[in-house]
């Protein structure tokens, strides 16, 4: 192989390299895929009465997540109850409940 062949081969793989590992990246992390989604967590002082108004509505649990813009509602929340299932409580712009959706292992990213 002459010096020019060698030269394209090494850059070509390289550039391969890079591509791959950039892809890999990002289907590797939730961050990324939030980002990808353009997903926004509820900020100031939204965030409390958020999540106020979905523990509230599920009587027990823990936050684990929120979203501004969901594509059912204003707000999301995400809540983990106390025997580790994971529910979202939709929410409008008054904070009222508009619904709710129990997460399954597929959802909510286990993979099981």
């Amino acid at each position: 192989m002459n010096r020019r062949n060698k030269t394209i081969a090494i850059g070509a793989t390289a550039a391969a390299v890079l591509i791959g590992g950039a892809g890999a990246a990002i289907a590797g992390t939730g961050v990324a895929e939030d980002a990808l989604e353009n997903e926004k967590p509820i900020t100031g002082p939204a965030l409390p009465q958020a999540e106020r108004a979905a523990l509230d509505h599920t009587g027990q649990g823990t936050v684990s997540g929120t979203e501004v813009g969901d594509e059912e509602s204003y707000y999301e929340v995400e809540v983990t109850l106390d025997d580790g299932s994971e529910t979202d409580v939709q929410l409008d712009r008054s904070f009222n409940v508009v619904g709710q959706e129990a997460e399954t292992g597929a959802e909510s990213g286990d993979g099981n």
